[in-house]
């Protein structure tokens, strides 16, 4: 289901992590087109497998180090409309890697059309208070490596 590009799969994409998601009854407005907010749905749900790929248990790195990632901003260009039952590939790229927030680029396809492209912040914060945190080592050194890499231990050592 999942992959890693390992060369663009579309026309003006570098090298990502893709994952499909199908377009279902209720993603989509009364004409059949999917609702302008759901891309961002999309997005998320492409962003979370891509942490898992890379080793990443968001729920044991809450309970072992507090940490939680938040969207902070996003920004989304839309293209061309998807339909009721079309597959769409999500297509995400790290932009940036800082200490504390990642920004991701991601883009939505279908059969080589760009639907949507969307940029998004998202900061690593203390669940306890909400307030900016470093993403621990071992997830900075997972998001470095990729998809495909090893569980990651999260502990900050």
């Amino acid at each position: 289901m999942r992959r890693m590009n390992m060369s663009p799969s579309q026309p003006g994409t570098e090298i990502g992590f893709t994952w499909p998601i199908r377009v279902y009854y209720e993603d989509t407005d009364a004409g059949g087109i999917v609702f302008y907010a759901n891309y961002l749905k999309f997005f998320e749900r492409a962003r979370t497998e891509w942490l898992r790929a890379c080793g990443v248990d968001q729920n044991r790195l809450a309970e072992e180090t507090d940490a939680i990632f938040i969207v902070r901003s996003t920004a989304v260009d839309y293209r061309a409309p998807a339909r009721l039952d079309d597959v769409i590939e999500i297509v995400s790229r790290i932009e940036r890697l800082g200490r504390a927030s990642v920004d991701f680029a991601q883009e939505a396809w279908r059969s080589g059309t760009l639907l949507a492209t969307g940029t998004i912040r998202v900061g690593c914060v203390d669940r306890s208070n909400l307030r900016p945190a470093a993403i621990p080592s071992p997830v900075l050194a997972a998001l470095r490596r990729g998809p495909g890499a090893s569980d990651v231990s999260t502990n900050n050592d």
